[in-house]
């Protein structure tokens, strides 16, 4: 079998710069409206203002594989594969004995939810530190409290934006930023070793049903996904897709809280809060982590 650089293997997480990250983004933007006509690398190179050595030089070091082979899974039928593929993923638990970057999300990411009493308060008592990083897709802030990260976004919106959003998630809480006490974590979040060499706990503030559902997203391993549909199935509530589908969209914690991984029935990548592109790159940065 091929060997495969994976994601972030070579460098910091912390050290990828934002700028690439747009560039990346416009440039799979791009490949996906041009999909049939299957672009060159130049012309792609050319879309994003540089030269194919300098585009295919920036793409490696970004995502640790060449733009050909980023590019076989971001195709539409990778999507509609990773749906076949995941009829029975939740139920069965698939890949429970893998480790390192392909093992499950569950077996290092777990979540303790906020007792109903907590969530009436809005964190009252709580303090909040909340840090902006730079990250393989792009700025994002980083908050947690003492029980673990609540809060991972990407910061498109703007700062400002940003904060506002976790003060409306956290109104009553101590809002403090401090980008020093949550480096570790932001470092750690898209290194492929922290599967192995480190545990994350999530601290969220949701409903049962919400909660139930972030934890069923724990289950989807890297370079597979489910459905809306199978979701709800799995939860034992078929009818509630919708349901699912919001919860689904208040995640709070990207990336660790795979919320990603869900498409719609035919393969269509579907909504995501923080961009299609974005979520076309998480499922492609996710298949190059095991390799596949």
């Amino acid at each position: 079998m091929n060997s495969v650089s994976r994601p972030g293997s070579s460098r910091p997480a912390g050290s990828l710069k934002s700028r690439d990250y747009e560039r990346i983004a416009k440039a799979i933007a791009y490949i996906q409206d041009n999909l049939t006509r299957q672009p060159s690398l130049e012309r792609i190179a050319s879309h994003v203002g540089l030269s194919p050595w300098h585009f295919q030089r920036k793409f490696r070091h970004w995502a640790g594989i060449s733009p050909k082979r980023f590019l076989e899974c971001l195709t539409v039928e990778r999507a509609k594969g990773l749906i076949g593929e995941s009829t029975t993923l939740l139920d069965a638990s698939l890949e429970l004995g893998l480790s390192g970057p392909g093992r499950l999300h569950e077996q290092f990411v777990s979540i303790e939810a906020m007792t109903p009493g907590q969530c009436k308060s809005g964190g009252a008592g709580l303090e909040v530190v909340y840090g902006f990083h730079p990250g393989p897709f792009g700025r994002m802030l980083l908050a947690r409290t003492e029980k673990g990260i609540c809060a991972l976004s990407f910061a498109e919106e703007g700062e400002l934006q940003q904060v506002a959003a976790l003060r409306r998630q956290w109104p009553r809480a101590r809002l403090s930023e401090d980008g020093a006490a949550t480096e570790a974590d932001a470092l750690a979040v898209f290194d492929p070793r922290s599967g192995t060499e480190r545990e994350f706990h999530l601290a969220v503030r949701g409903t049962n049903f919400q909660v139930n559902v972030w934890r069923a997203l724990l289950k989807i391993p890297p370079g597979r996904a489910v459905s809306y549909q199978q979701l709800a199935t799995r939860l034992g509530r078929p009818s509630a897709v919708r349901a699912a589908a919001n919860a689904v969209a208040a995640n709070p914690v990207a990336w660790l809280i795979p919320c990603h991984r869900v498409l719609r029935k035919t393969g269509a990548l579907g909504g995501y809060r923080w961009g299609l592109a974005r979520k076309q790159s998480l499922l492609a940065w996710d298949a190059a982590l095991i390799g596949s």
